[in-house]
């Protein structure tokens, strides 16, 4: 029997952040509005929309940190936290700069300098999105709840089944 040992050698990152201000609006909509598109979300806001909606959350109870590489700006996080919780709501990384490691080492940053290591950390994923839910149970998280939902135009047909 042949074993091939492959060993990756692990692009190390050195990546630096900062947390958003108001100056980073225009950004964060962007991004976010990126980010809606590739995670398959229904939210049909404009950027114009979600710039207001990020001013609205940094101006209250959310925080934003911006992780810069060599070449600029290429994630995001947004979070809040509370007594008990941190609930990540979003984590966008550039389209260009993915399956280079950068978002394992965004949630490495965040647990290890940013984040209380006391606190039950959350993350919300759709289930349509493969892709996202195969890279957060790859850094440690695990299923906890699944919602469901019936849309209301499909309250009427439901009892076409039963």
């Amino acid at each position: 029997m042949r074993i091939d040992l492959i060993i990756v050698r692990q692009k190390i990152l050195h990546m630096k952040y900062r947390f958003g201000t108001e100056s980073d609006l225009d950004l964060l909509a962007e991004w976010n509005y990126q980010l809606i598109r590739d995670e398959g979300h229904r939210n049909s806001m404009s950027i114009q929309q979600l710039q207001e909606r990020m001013r609205g959350w940094l101006e209250s109870e959310y925080k934003a940190v911006i992780f810069i590489t060599g070449s600029g700006p290429v994630a995001y996080a947004l979070y809040r936290e509370d007594n008990r919780e941190i609930y990540l709501r979003q984590l966008f990384v550039k389209r260009e700069h993915r399956s280079q490691g950068i978002g394992r080492e965004v949630v490495g940053i965040l647990w290890k300098q940013i984040w209380s290591t006391d606190k039950r950390l959350t993350v919300e994923v759709l289930t349509a999105n493969d892709p996202a839910v195969l890279f957060w149970r790859s850094v440690g998280y695990t299923d906890y709840c699944l919602t469901l939902e019936k849309m209301p135009k499909e309250i009427g047909e439901q009892y076409n089944y039963c």
